[in-house]
């Protein structure tokens, strides 16, 4: 059992393995947050504390003894006197007003996880439990529930909210959030993840003063530049040890999230979907549930909420069905780009077959009038000039051979110079009668519109049915614009946005569904969809499109923070298609080793010595990947001080993979010592690389790194428990 009802102090406890997170309900009427950290004894008698700010107004019938400005509360509502951020702002307009005022009702637990219409949610298990509280209020006659979902063995929490709209009057929410926490008074920091299109989660970190920052993102999608997972810890906190709270949001479109300190140092973080650009009509008897928002607490630094988001995600996000084992795989894009025809991809799978990969993708170029990204969007069915035997003959043959056959997919998004697109113009977003603004020279797709995601999963259907890929790279690779869609009426554009999302995990559920045994891989323009909503439908996520390896560092590093490696796709790419030099491969392959491997270059015609090398990388990854794919990450150095270290560990203890990767040489380095701190101290280890035994007492005294002033210099150390 993780939630405990205190009935007579009105006092609610959720308990994960080694966190609590406490509340109270205050005069009957008001959640209030009493504690959030470590899991211990004397929780239960915890009782708020008013605190008094002046000039901070309070309700007039209790003597000025709950102040919704300067509350810890659970849920904060707009227009009763808290002048922070609030998670609720809703306009009645048969009332003229804005304010609400909802208060408590009730509150029950119960096992399992609240169902959110149409939206991906963290998946339950045996352990899940779930505490519902029921708030009212009774002028507009309207409910707010608040979810709080407790996944024990992660020590994770997850929240949303529903409002459910009674029968007295319409209501427009223009804001709603999933998740509010107010932290006690103290000194923080905020890490985010910023960076851009081909540098995505570069992180950064900056303290929490007064005022406000926001992590937003309001292109339609998580974004390359603002990443919705965030941390917020003690000033002095490092990777080891400090206290620090990780958030996320289980959505790909728009969102924000707000870190706000007042004059008391009292810090509130809230985190919702994207409200610049969205309201919602919520007619009488209808109801809204957010998206979910993640939220987890460690006392031991920013490495360890990374550790507990990791484990939420591989257990609780990512499809059931992943196993330790992932496909290795070769993409045609970096080879040939749109150039590509049945006989060439024939040749190339022959060439990943050789070299020891198990699945070829067909990246753009396949379908349509496809020869260039001007035309074919939107015509799912097989260019006939370059497939002339059809496309499901054509997947046949490369099955035939031994390997996996996967292909390339952009659903969202339509050419003007397509099939598509001139039979139905109407089925872009579009505002009548202005300008339209294109990238990559395409629309967007109306996904706000189940006609329109109907018509796609029409056609997929069609063209995939009769001979289905084992793998589905879907890409989306413009941001959105013009956000008005001719299926809806005028009062309802405000909601196109997150329609649309809720059109595109239509899709991603069918298409999981109705293909359930294709691995699908998310991209969007490399990584502008590194997010917990694409993880869920995605057993892994093109992080970049930056396949530099020594950019791909700091990249890796960064996703780290908040994902596990497990969901990473890491390729290994030669950009000029020459042969590759062996010492630049094998860095790129150390590189490639922070997550699920696969490669990136023409294979036709490569030197048998470097066929060689793959065969060799392939089957060394395959003895790692359960590791890499499962096991805690732990990591030692960051880019920022001129190396990258770190290592993964069984949750049993019995290996670890420690990686060194140095992309300059610095002949002012000293020697780094590399410490792994899980070992065994009573144990031996043996490095199966050079056979050599350490104890575990000198595992945890650490590996030494010699000076190094070579570039692109790498190392890695397998060790196994005798």
């Amino acid at each position: 059992m993780s939630i405990y009802l205190d009935r007579k102090r009105n006092v609610f406890t959720l308990r994960t393995a080694h966190t609590a997170y406490v509340m109270q309900i205050v005069y009957d009427r008001f959640p209030a947050h009493l504690y959030y950290g470590k899991n211990k004894s004397g929780l239960s008698e915890l009782s708020y504390k008013e605190r008094y700010i002046n000039f901070c107004p309070g309700y007039e019938q209790f003597e000025n003894h709950f102040l919704p400005g300067s509350a810890f509360t659970e849920y904060s509502f707009h227009g009763q006197g808290d002048y922070r951020n609030t998670a609720l702002k809703v306009r009645i307009p048969e009332l003229g007003t804005s304010t609400t005022e909802f208060f408590y009702k009730s509150a029950r637990k119960f096992k399992g996880a609240h169902k959110i219409p149409s939206m991906p949610q963290c998946r339950e298990d045996d352990e899940t439990e779930t505490l519902e509280l029921t708030l009212r209020d009774e002028l507009c006659d309207a409910t707010l529930k608040l979810y709080y979902t407790v996944f024990p063995s992660c020590d994770v929490i997850t929240r949303h909210a529903e409002l459910i709209n009674g029968k007295k009057y319409d209501i427009r929410i223009e804001r709603i959030g999933s998740l509010q926490l107010d932290l006690p008074e103290g000194q923080y920091d905020y890490i985010g993840l910023g960076g851009g299109y081909w540098r995505e989660r570069d992180p950064y970190r900056i303290p929490v003063g007064e005022g406000e920052h926001s992590i937003t993102s309001r292109r339609g999608a998580s974004s390359h530049s603002r990443n919705p997972f965030f941390m917020v810890v003690d000033r002095r906190a490092n990777e080891q040890k400090g206290n620090a709270y990780g958030f996320n949001i289980v959505y790909s479109g728009s969102h924000r999230s707000t870190i706000m300190g007042d004059e008391t140092t009292q810090t509130r973080i809230i985190t919702s979907l994207g409200d610049e650009d969205f309201s919602w009509l919520l007619e009488k008897g209808e109801s809204f549930c957010t998206p979910e928002a993640v939220m987890t607490y460690s006392p031991h630094g920013i490495g360890g909420v990374s550790r507990n988001m990791h484990d939420l995600v591989r257990d609780h996000i990512l499809p059931a069905e992943v196993t330790p084992r992932r496909s290795v795989i070769l993409n045609s894009w970096e080879a040939f780009f749109f150039d590509i025809n049945e006989d060439l991809m024939s040749d190339f799978a022959r060439g990943a077959k050789d070299c020891g990969m198990d699945t070829v993708v067909m990246d753009d170029g396949w379908f349509g009038a496809r020869v260039g990204d001007r035309a074919g969007l939107g015509d799912w069915h097989a260019n006939p000039e370059r497939f002339k035997n059809g496309l499901p003959s054509f997947i046949r043959s490369i099955k035939s051979l031994g390997i996996r056959f996967g292909i390339w997919i952009e659903p969202e998004m339509v050419n003007h110079d397509s099939d598509l697109y001139r039979a139905h113009p109407d089925w872009v977003l579009a505002y009548p009668d202005r300008m339209r603004t294109d990238a990559r020279h395409q629309y967007i797709l109306d996904f706000a519109n189940p006609e329109v995601v109907e018509n796609i999963k029409a056609q997929l259907a069609e063209t995939f049915d009769p001979e289905p890929p084992d793998y589905f790279k879907w890409d989306m690779n413009r941001n959105m614009t013009d956000a008005y869609s001719h299926a809806l009426p005028p009062e309802r554009q405000d909601e196109v946005p997150h329609r649309y999302m809720l059109g595109v995990y239509d899709l991603y559920s069918w298409l999981r569904e109705h293909f359930p045994n294709a691995m699908l891989e998310n991209c969007s323009g490399g990584g502008g969809r590194y997010d917990l909503g694409m993880m869920s439908f995605s057993h892994q996520i093109w992080a970049s499109d930056n396949t530099n390896p020594e950019e791909r560092i700091n990249i890796q590093y960064a996703s780290t923070l908040g994902y596990p490696a497990a969901t990473m796709s890491c390729h290994v790419a030669n950009h000029s298609d020459s042969a590759l030099n062996p010492r630049k491969l094998e860095f790129g392959y150390h590189v490639a080793l922070g997550g699920a491997l696969g490669y990136e270059f023409n294979v036709l015609h490569m030197p048998e010595e470097v066929r060689k090398s793959l065969r060799e990388q392939i089957k060394e990854y395959r003895v790692y990947e359960p590791l890499i794919l499962r096991g805690d990450l732990y990591r030692l150095l960051v880019p920022s001080s001129g190396a990258y270290a770190y290592y993964f560990a069984a949750k049993d203890g019995s290996e670890m993979l420690l990686s060194y990767i140095q992309a300059k040489g610095d002949p002012k380095q000293t020697a780094r010592r590399l410490r792994i701190a899980v070992a065994d101290k009573n144990a031996s280890y043996v490095c199966t690389q050079d056979g050599k035994t350490y104890t575990g007492e000198e595992l945890r005294h650490g590996i030494t790194v010699t000076a190094c002033t070579e570039d692109e210099y790498s190392r890695i150390w397998h060790f196994v428990r005798k």
